[in-house]
């Protein structure tokens, strides 16, 4: 093993590896919680849209959960985590992109960030002196 690999397996063994883990495999489990519900609920319903924002929000955030620790079980050699890692990851990137047509807070977001963002990074304007 490298000492990349090693620092990361010493860091993944430890207890605030071990608590970051916990915390966002949590994060994950939300996650697919609040799919099960958006797939079971009633369209264009209240709790529908509710479900449909969290899973959008913290798809992202989800699939770079399982990617550490899809990383963290090649390191280790743990196959079987490895492949069922692979597997949770998959199916979140699926799902992320398989309903787009659903109602949620994120729909139309794009645009409206976009246009704050071009705002706020844009350079002031500069006054030119008047010739007099």
């Amino acid at each position: 093993m490298s000492t990349g690999m090693e620092s990361a397996a010493n860091f993944a063994g430890s207890l605030g590896g071990l608590v970051l883990m916990s915390i966002g495999q949590t994060l994950v489990v939300v996650c697919l919680c609040c799919d099960m519900v958006r797939a079971l609920s009633v369209p264009r319903s209240h709790r529908r849209y509710v479900a449909s924002t969290i899973f959008r929000t913290l798809a992202i955030p989800s699939i770079l959960v399982m990617g550490v620790s899809v990383l963290e079980d090649a390191i280790f050699l743990s196959w079987t985590d490895l492949v069922m890692g692979v597997f949770v990851m998959v199916a979140i990137i699926f799902r992320w992109h398989h309903d787009k047509d659903e109602d949620n807070w994120w729909k139309g977001k794009g645009k409206k960030l976009a246009r704050w963002a071009r705002k706020q990074f844009a350079a002031p304007p500069v006054l030119a002196p008047s010739a007099a």
